[in-house]
């Protein structure tokens, strides 16, 4: 049996939720449903809200991404074994 339930929200939350859901081919009320659905399902209440990175952040990737273009990083290794092997040279 399908029931209905109100929820007060801020519209544009509503706007930019619906958005989000269309581009993945839902509604609103069907990603409603399944949050609510893995609630039940995982007895958890999950929330993520990415951290803005911080300009300290940014400088070191950028410099990262400098160093890996520029040859300066270390080659990619099969397992841990080998990645230990080669800082003992």
């Amino acid at each position: 049996m399908k029931t209905v339930i109100s929820v007060k929200i801020d519209s544009e939350i509503k706007e930019a939720a619906q958005e989000v859901a269309k581009s993945a081919g839902l509604t609103l009320s069907a990603l409603v449903n399944a949050y609510l659905r893995q609630v039940v399902a995982t007895r958890r209440i999950e929330f993520y809200v990415a951290e803005p990175m911080s300009p300290h952040l940014e400088s070191l990737i950028a410099e990262v991404e400098k160093d890996l273009l520029g040859g300066k990083a270390s080659r990619a290794f099969e397992d841990v074994d080998e990645f230990l092997d080669d800082l003992k040279k």
